[in-house]
């Protein structure tokens, strides 16, 4: 009915150099061989999870935003990926999914990482982002979200769910990759939702190690692209609509779901 191809890029960062991430992600991008409808990129990709939007943030429509458009155009996908952005004197951790169109929405992380002093450099965001490729309904999140299982609460009502994917894009450090597999199978199961989860490898410029585990989980909590550790990989899966719409059928624990509003 209605599938879609999405493709994880799970790569290693190169700390704080932004031409080099965005030449090293446009090299990868040119060799993917699928007819993909999304690739995904990790959190920042552009420059890694630095501190430092003061000197690396960019204004909306600026040179990574450009990049984007210019992959999205050539690759005829969907790109999606965080990085910084800086508007009416504020910074935000901003994620963005580019159309082939030129089109784009946007969602600024909404849970700041304390532990890495996110909170002290970047704004907090407010809204909450579920976009729309080929009628699969897809919600965006950032890394740190993930332990906040409430913002990512599906709901049921008038036969229709909020969401139907969601997306995580992140710098998730190794030292704590049980847990990123662990909710990433809890937020897919909890939700009946695909879960679609791309990390970095490599150490960043403090230090810290990321093992990566980027993967596709379908609403049953199985891998449909398991995660990989320590390696740069592709990789493309086919989500199919009647399968999630079957399973959602036969175990129709959203009608069960309780409803309430998150106040902002």
């Amino acid at each position: 009915m209605k599938n879609i191809y999405v493709t994880i890029l799970q790569s290693d960062l190169i700390w704080e150099d932004k031409e080099a991430n965005l030449s090293n992600f446009k090299l990868k991008i040119a060799k993917l061989i699928n007819k993909q409808d999304l690739i995904v990129l990790p959190e920042m990709f552009s420059t890694a999870f630095s501190m430092k939007p003061e000197e690396f943030a960019e204004k909306p429509l600026a040179t990574t935003h450009l990049w984007m458009q210019e992959m999205s155009n050539i690759s005829k996908s969907y790109i999606a990926g965080s990085y910084m952005v800086v508007e009416n004197g504020k910074y935000f951790n901003r994620f963005i999914i580019m159309s082939p169109d030129g089109s784009f929405q946007k969602y600024d992380k909404r849970h700041l990482f304390r532990m890495g002093n996110e909170h002290h450099h970047f704004e907090a965001g407010s809204e909450e982002l579920i976009f729309n490729i080929k009628n699969w309904k897809i919600k965006a999140l950032i890394c740190y979200d993930l332990r906040f299982p409430v913002f990512a609460k599906n709901n049921y009502s008038n036969k229709s769910y909020d969401y139907d994917a969601l997306l995580y894009v992140a710098n998730w450090p190794k030292v704590r990759n049980h847990i990123w597999e662990t909710l990433l199978q809890a937020r897919a199961l909890e939700n009946q939702a695909v879960v679609i989860a791309v990390n970095r490898i490599g150490d960043d410029g403090n230090g810290l190690a990321h093992a990566g585990s980027s993967c596709i989980i379908d609403a049953k909590g199985d891998f449909i692209i398991p995660p990989q550790q320590d390696v740069e990989f592709s990789a493309t899966a086919k989500l199919d609509f009647d399968d999630l719409v079957n399973f959602r059928s036969k175990f129709t624990v959203g009608l069960d779901w309780d409803s309430f509003n998150i106040i902002k």
